[in-house]
């Protein structure tokens, strides 16, 4: 990747609404809390795209969820199965950007248990299943999860990621116009054939996409709050 001006943001594929998310809300991140009249929101059925839904649910005062379906990354052979994945973790990157905390269960892809490491900047997920290591790998991703720990976001003329999730500070910095498109089309999940193969090929190598059946999807999330001053990041 190097570094000509980044297109505009496009919108979400309609495949992102192909499948409702039911997820249990709060308006708090502590459990007591939680159990205060007016902080239970109940159960909402989330049938805009993901990106239309996060605003939402972060607009509405929403700063606990709970997925009612765990998510199966092996669940992913047909198309509809692809896209169902994709949303719920589409989600869960979403939420993790505006540091809601996300109650979720993850099951692994027996064949790839090191996608651990590949999500490991998401908010930890409730229990984990399928891995060699059971829950010293949850207690892993727990100890070492922050806010930022794999981001992109624009520059003037240019997008850089910034990737701590293998421990070190990896910078990437691109200016090609079709790798920032690429970027804008994976983000909720989009057929692997459609994005150019030299972005595809750069991105799955330096694993910040994750191909999961006929769909790739984009893993680092677009920073929605600062921890700290953005110059330290």
């Amino acid at each position: 990747m190097d570094t000509a001006p980044a297109p505009a943001d496009t919108a979400p594929a309609a495949a992102d609404t192909a499948a409702p998310l039911i997820v249990t809300a709060w308006r708090d991140y502590d459990e007591a809390a939680c159990a205060l009249p007016g902080m239970h929101l109940g159960d909402l059925e989330l049938t805009g795209t993901v990106a239309e839904e996060a605003d939402r649910l972060w607009e509405s005062g929403v700063r606990r969820v709970r997925l009612a379906d765990p998510v199966d990354l092996a669940e992913t052979d047909d198309l509809a199965a692809a896209r169902r994945t994709v949303r719920a973790l589409s989600l869960v990157r979403d939420l993790t950007a505006r540091a809601v905390l996300v109650e979720w269960d993850l099951h692994l892809d027996p064949a790839r248990p090191d996608d651990t490491l590949v999500l490991s900047h998401l908010q930890p997920p409730s229990a984990l299943h399928r891995h060699p290591e059971g829950s010293a790998a949850l207690a892993t991703w727990r100890a070492g999860h922050y806010l930022g720990k794999c981001l992109w976001r624009n520059g003037p003329g240019f997008f850089q990621i910034r990737d701590r999730r293998w421990g070190n500070l990896q910078r990437f910095t691109a200016d090609e116009p079709h790798y920032r498109t690429a970027v804008d089309a994976l983000a909720y999940g989009t057929p692997q054939e459609s994005v150019p193969k030299d972005a595809l090929d750069d991105f799955t190598e330096e694993r910040l996409v994750l191909h999961l059946g006929p769909l790739a999807w984009w893993v680092p999330y677009r920073v929605s709050r600062w921890t700290q001053e953005a110059m330290a990041i």
